[in-house]
């Protein structure tokens, strides 16, 4: 987030245009002198050293320090009858800058940044001026400088302006910290072509001395026809450790909601036929044709009759997380038909299955390791 919203903030600031500057100044025994400065234009900006700290029920900072630039322009000036103009450099070194930035959500779920607090601070500017009379300008050099300074402080914390809503859509994704997890902007994404998921953030960012908490909704939908999800989602609560960088959690719900979708749009129906069916043949790894068995009474009516069984959950099945793992409770019903000669299909009977279903999940040598036991 630091690298991605300092590499924005130095192309923004880059593009910040600065007023032309005209007053007059008096200088002994010469006199009153009138001076114009324009067409200033940065040469660029670059933020060396900065960091992103929390900052309780607010969000973030960013500190930048030691940052410098460098301005060109022309000078035009003029001294009683006389008249010269000519071009100048400006070094502007040790800036440092200071932005609070809020973090929050729109009515839609998606990120929002405001910048609550900016601070900048230029300890030293330096101007040198060209042309036949440059060494006048130099002569009153202090008071450019000065106005200079006040001049770039202010449009560098004009930036703050841009936090109204309408922040630099990068500097947003990556100061929000929410491109770590989803990309930005969007809060729901296609999983395929039967579901979507849904991770608005339910709440604004949550920012204490220690973390920064990111509440996002985490549930499935239906793409063909979303509808409400008949259950609420449970409290979920991330553990008080802080030995990591990133913790995420999810709670049952989230897995109930793709269970519920995919159990609505009808996905949930599995067909057993002998093609789907082989069997080892002399107990090698040979697969070998296998034939689903029916019962003798059939047999003896229909020779060499062919099987189908359809497994379909009558209701979605629900997911529910113990201390000790998962646990799954599915019901399955599995109509049994045989298959005719002309492919109609005559059901036979119906069977309806309840099985326990649990699983331990960890995690080794960063991968995803685990035990799945099943029973009746």
């Amino acid at each position: 987030a630091r690298l991605q919203g300092i590499a924005i903030l130095e192309k923004e600031l880059a593009n910040v245009k600065l007023p032309d500057i005209s007053g007059d100044s008096r200088i002994k025994i010469l006199g009153k002198v009138r001076y114009e400065i324009s067409r200033l234009d940065l040469t660029g900006f670059r933020l060396p050293l900065s960091r992103i700290s929390l900052v309780p029920n607010v969000g973030l900072q960013v500190s930048i320090t030691n940052a410098f630039t460098k301005v060109k322009g022309n000078w035009r000036v003029k001294l009683r009858f006389i008249r010269d103009h000519g071009s100048f450099d400006v070094t502007v070194e040790n800036i440092n800058i200071n932005i609070n930035v809020r973090l929050g959500k729109d009515t839609a779920g998606k990120p929002t940044v405001d910048t609550s607090h900016c601070s900048t601070r230029i300890s030293t500017v330096r101007v040198h001026f060209s042309g036949r009379l440059g060494w006048l300008y130099n002569l009153f050099h202090k008071v450019i400088e000065s106005k200079l300074r006040k001049i770039l402080e202010g449009k560098v914390c004009e930036l703050q302006k841009l936090g109204e809503g309408n922040l630099h859509p990068e500097f947003l994704c990556h100061v929000a910290l929410v491109h770590v997890f989803v990309p930005c902007f969007t809060v729901t994404t296609k999983i395929d072509a039967i579901t979507g998921l849904d991770y608005s953030l339910v709440e604004p960012p949550t920012a204490t001395a220690q973390s920064l908490d990111v509440a996002m909704k985490g549930e499935f939908f239906s793409m063909a026809n979303r509808s409400a999800v008949p259950f609420a989602p449970l409290p979920l609560t991330l553990p008080l450790a802080q030995n990591r960088m990133i913790y995420f959690g999810a709670s049952s719900y989230f897995f109930n909601t793709a269970s519920f979708a995919y159990h609505e749009a009808g996905a949930l129906v599995f067909e057993i036929t002998d093609s789907m069916v082989t069997s080892p043949k002399n107990g090698d790894l040979c697969h070998c044709p296998y034939h689903l068995p029916a019962p003798l009474q059939l047999e003896e009516i229909y020779p060499d009759l062919r099987m189908k069984f359809r497994l379909f959950t009558p209701s979605a099945p629900f997911l529910s997380i113990t201390p000790g793992g998962f646990l799954l409770k599915p019901v399955v019903d599995m109509q049994a038909y045989a298959i005719l000669p002309n492919s109609s299909l005559v059901p036979l009977f119906l069977v309806s299955l309840v099985s326990n279903v649990s699983a331990v999940i960890n995690v080794k040598s960063c991968h995803v390791v685990g035990t799945l036991k099943m029973g009746r």
